[in-house]
């Protein structure tokens, strides 16, 4: 076995012999081991690359009654990034997902490391919407819904595939089409001013009133408007967001969401809720061949859950593997927009 890989006989959910999909610890623990499953799918193209024949893959996603129909390949490095799973073992009483489109997280491998970390780069500069493997994740969604309808199509992924399963998920959205979707460990795609300084809360104060004090001028100053049609038009899709308060990628969403319900959410204090500093100021100036798209993080309604279990001693709390444990401490918020 190639080093570094975990087969499911040894570390996968094996526990639940019986899914019931009204569960959603149930739910949970069969979407990230589908997600496994796309990276190890792309882990055994490179062996076969390489002249060899180790398959590890089709065990996390065969446990479950599941089918791999399409796999989703990056133009520009031939990886695996996505794959569309249909579940065959359906009842009246449990019938469960049709598909499932699960998208990888970030591969550290020759073969995939340049193009991850790219895509991870365009995350932080918003311009992730704008690559060939969200253009080609959109067009495999709208295929998919457009076959099997909105109610038979999960979305999931993992990190940076959680991204990209976001994106995904909010184009439909615009359409009127509410995905169930479930996002493991997201990117919070703006600066951690609570991890960082987490131990000044004195600071932390400071520099959100700043930074809330910046945008509130730069609002006024520009005349800018608190355009609520877009942020309204998806506010209908509720996706399940999976985060780690000790995981800084990902935590940013519970101080989020907490200030949302704190703020009125009216006038020009909602409209710093609602949109970037940097979409402000561009869209005001109206700056020529830049494309501008609401950040990645801001999204109107969620059910946010998050792990509360101790940590498991150098096992990082960004890890996929916590996810698919039987015995998780949670805490699961619902937010709506109002």
């Amino acid at each position: 076995m190639s080093r570094g890989r975990e087969p499911f006989s040894l570390v996968g959910p094996k526990h639940l012999t019986t899914v019931d999909w009204n569960d959603y610890n149930h739910r949970r623990s069969v979407l990230t081991s589908l997600i496994k499953g796309v990276s190890e799918r792309e882990r055994d193209r490179q062996v076969e690359l390489r002249g060899g024949s180790e398959t590890l893959a089709p065990q996390w996603w065969d446990f479950f009654n599941f089918k791999l129909v399409n796999e989703l390949v990056d133009e520009d490095d031939e990886s695996i990034f996505g794959a569309i799973f249909e579940y065959v073992l359906p009842s009246a009483t449990n019938p469960g997902p049709g598909y499932v489109i699960a998208f990888r997280g970030t591969l550290l491998k020759r073969e995939t490391l340049t193009r991850d970390l790219e895509s991870n780069f365009a995350i932080i500069l918003n311009t992730l919407h704008q690559s060939s493997r969200v253009q080609t994740a959109m067009k495999y969604v709208e295929d998919r819904v457009s076959k099997a309808g909105s109610s038979k199509v999960w979305l999931t992924g993992y990190s940076l595939g959680a991204a990209i399963a976001m994106l995904a998920g909010k184009n439909m959205a615009k359409r009127g089409k509410f995905l169930e979707s479930f996002l493991f460990n997201p990117p919070y795609a703006s600066f951690p001013i609570e991890t960082i300084f987490k131990d000044n809360k004195n600071v932390i104060r400071g520099l959100q009133l700043t930074t809330h004090v910046i945008k509130v001028c730069a609002a006024l100053a520009s005349g800018y408007s608190c355009d609520e049609d877009s942020f309204a038009a998806i506010s209908g899709w509720k996706p399940c967001l999976f985060v780690n308060n000790r995981d800084f990628i990902c935590n940013g969403y519970i101080e989020h969401f907490k200030k949302r319900r704190k703020s009125d959410d009216v006038g020009v204090w909602g409209l710093i809720s609602h949109h970037s500093l940097r979409n402000i100021v561009m869209k005001k100036l109206k700056i020529r061949d830049v494309e501008i798209s609401e950040p990645l993080h801001l999204l109107p309604s969620a059910i946010l859950i998050e792990n509360l279990s101790p940590p498991e001693g150098s096992i990082s709390p960004h890890k996929l593997r916590h996810w698919w444990k039987p015995d998780l401490n949670l805490r699961c918020t619902v937010y709506n927009y109002e």
